[in-house]
């Protein structure tokens, strides 16, 4: 029987530990039918628990950097001599460990390698600068012991071959699952209030970019004189130094509202209502917003960005804008309100190259022979 380790400490939330509860359920029927041994070193076994995996729990990575590279590049090692011998070792995040395998594959998350930090990311977010300044380093350590890399995307694996040298033929793009919103969502019929209304759904960090719609809204209401149009977007003010920044700076503009988090059956609920989707964001290893608002078959206003050409494949009726001009956005935001469709274009879909997967039955295929 050979033996599967599947490294995932740090994936405790979200799209990432999505990925790591995607993968232990594959591989719960997979190794039976399939006789092998998987063992999955977690932060919790609650977080992922399934019938046919042998679980290590460890939480103390995950309290701070330092522990969490001592336990990449030194404890991990002990302990792949410590369970025997390893035909695979899959790391789910990003780093790629000091360990004793037959064959090793890392799955890069973060895109932050390719962002182009500002100061403006120190003062509000340092974390997500250190991450852009620190990535490659990270990522460079031991990733060319790896037998294959996997990523979401393909420009992501251009950009890994090029930044590392490492052949495109074994970087493997394993696109997300897209999500299947149900027909009563996507067909809901609401009440028109005259009122256009744009929507922004991410996270309060500074990479969003939630800035650039603020920018704009404010550049249609004091410059273009267009004040019939609604901007949603899910930050309160009070998340972090970020968030507050921009309650402080354009929270007095009654067109933008602060809505907050919300549940994803709110959200999805949500995008029945508004017309238009905004994603501005400056990085995204994919843009989960983009794939579910695409399925709706409304307006939406992308960064020009390789990760949003990329996940809006085959989508209908889109426009991108320089993420870092505002005056781009409100103009693409006033035709929306106008009714002016001639900048959306229908997205052609791009033929993926080998290897690929579209699902963890053909990614271990890969991984495995």
């Amino acid at each position: 029987m050979k033996t599967i380790v599947i490294s995932a400490v740090n994936l405790v939330e979200a799209g990432t530990l999505a990925i790591l509860q995607d993968c232990l359920r594959f591989l719960s029927d997979y190794s039976i039918r399939n006789d092998y041994k998987v063992i999955a070193i977690v932060y919790k076994r609650e977080l992922a628990d399934f019938p046919n995996i042998e679980y290590i729990e460890t939480q103390w990575p995950k309290k701070k950097w330092t522990n969490r590279l001592w336990y990449e590049y030194v404890s991990l090692k002990k302990i792949s001599k410590e369970i025997g011998p390893i035909y695979l070792w899959v790391s789910l995040h990003d780093t790629s460990p000091s360990v004793i395998a037959e064959r090793r594959a890392v799955y890069c998350h973060n895109s932050f390698s390719f962002y182009r930090w500002k100061l403006h990311d120190f003062i509000f977010a340092p974390k997500i600068a250190m991450f852009a300044i620190f990535t490659k380093l990270i990522y460079q350590t031991n990733i060319r012991k790896n037998n294959f890399l996997i990523v979401q995307q393909q420009w992501f694996r251009r950009g890994l071959s090029k930044i590392f040298g490492i052949e495109q033929n074994k970087i493997i793009v394993a696109r997300p699952k897209m999500p299947n919103i149900s027909a009563d969502l996507v067909n809901k019929e609401i009440d028109y209030k005259g009122v256009y209304q744009f929507l922004f759904a991410g996270s309060p960090n500074s990479h969003k970019n939630f800035e650039i719609i603020c920018q704009a809204a404010k550049i249609l209401i004091t410059e273009y004189n267009i004040k019939d149009f609604k901007v949603s977007i899910t930050v309160n003010g009070t998340e972090n130094k970020y968030a507050n920044w921009l309650l402080k700076n354009w929270g007095d503009i009654k067109n933008i509202d602060f809505i907050g988090f919300i549940p994803k059956s709110k959200l999805l609920s949500l995008y029945s209502e508004v017309d238009c989707l905004i994603y501005p964001s400056k990085i995204e290893s994919w843009g989960l917003p983009i794939s579910e608002f695409q399925q709706y078959d409304k307006p939406m206003l992308l960064a020009d960005l390789p990760y949003a050409h990329e996940t809006s494949e085959g989508s209908l009726k889109v426009a991108y804008f320089n993420p870092e001009e505002p005056y781009q956005l409100a103009n693409l935001m006033v035709e929306m309100i106008q009714g002016n469709s001639l900048s959306l274009k229908r997205q052609p879909i791009n033929p993926l190259a080998e290897p690929k997967a579209d699902n963890w039955e053909e990614l271990f295929t890969i991984l495995l022979t």
